[in-house]
């Protein structure tokens, strides 16, 4: 494939958009409805508050996740699934069915993990 088609592949953006350890799981963890900040964190085991702020602004950006803010004390935040990222949840659901398929015994697991 040519440099610049790259560029223009609905495959390739996808996976920019999605490509990183905690998007996906940020979707996946929106799909209920919304969440607050500290929802998200506390479900999100590892993440940290500033790389949760940059993926959550990175999606709203994106035009994946919409953001509510509400002048209450103390301020409340809230994040959900757009259309645009209500449409994410059926690749969403195919990497979590790819997983249980195919990723399930522990010798994948495990070169996975230490891949990183």
């Amino acid at each position: 494939m040519a440099r610049n088609e790259g560029a223009c592949c609905p495959i390739a953006l996808t996976a920019t958009l999605i490509g990183d350890r905690w998007t996906p799981l940020i979707v996946r963890d929106l799909a209920s409805g919304c969440r607050r900040f500290s929802e998200l964190q506390r479900s999100l085991t590892g993440i940290s508050p500033k790389s949760l702020s940059a993926r959550l602004r990175r999606l709203e950006e994106a035009g994946v996740v919409s953001r509510s803010c509400f002048a209450e004390m103390p301020p409340r935040v809230e994040y959900r699934l757009t259309d645009k990222g209500r449409a994410l949840l059926a690749v969403i659901d195919s990497m979590r069915d790819f997983g249980v398929t195919w990723l399930s015994d522990n010798t994948t697991r495990d070169l996975i993990r230490n891949s990183h």
